[in-house]
């Protein structure tokens, strides 16, 4: 498995990563600038701020049944975080449910299609068989990025307001 990935984006070094424990003030902040459209798509409604122990949960995954790939680029002589990619468990041991958000000022750049593909490339690694996302469907961004994935796409039976996109790794 790949610890690190390193990337120009409009001329700038983007570093892509595991997120690690001690990532929790950069997670905090990372959402904390997010508009709130971008977090309304992000946690499916209004959500301003998230709580110490969400934000220690997301950064708390085990490279196996969870894991998080954040981007980085450097600023002020620490790490900014601008992007990150996430699975988490499901019922069944070989699928996953993933997410993926982008700063604001970083999206249409192609970010989300590295931290995606990067988080693939980890859930085939780790013997998942199929990724699946739950999404509003006025979200163009997720919609545009799950076609260049290649995902399928299904209204949520249990909500029209909502599309499940999924991926099989078989």
């Amino acid at each position: 498995m790949v610890t690190e990935l390193h990337r120009s984006i409009a001329g700038e070094a983007v570093t892509i990563r595991p997120i690690r424990i001690t990532d929790a003030a950069m997670e905090a902040e990372f959402v904390r600038r997010l508009s709130a459209q971008t977090k309304h798509y992000r946690f499916l409604g209004g959500v301003k701020e998230l709580s110490a122990a969400q934000i220690k949960e997301l950064c708390d995954v085990d490279g196996r049944h969870s894991m998080a790939f954040v981007a980085t680029v450097k600023r002020d002589g620490g790490e900014r975080e601008i992007g990150v990619s996430r699975y988490a468990p499901n019922s069944r041991s070989d699928v996953r449910e993933i997410a993926v958000t982008v700063a604001d000022e970083w999206q249409h750049r192609g970010l989300g299609t590295l931290l995606m593909k990067q988080l693939i490339q980890s859930a085939r690694d780790n013997g998942v068989r199929e990724l699946y996302s739950i999404d509003l469907a006025d979200n163009a961004g997720m919609r545009a990025l799950a076609t260049d994935l290649g995902m399928s796409a299904l209204t949520d039976p249990a909500d029209p307001t909502q599309v499940v996109y999924s991926l099989s790794l078989q």
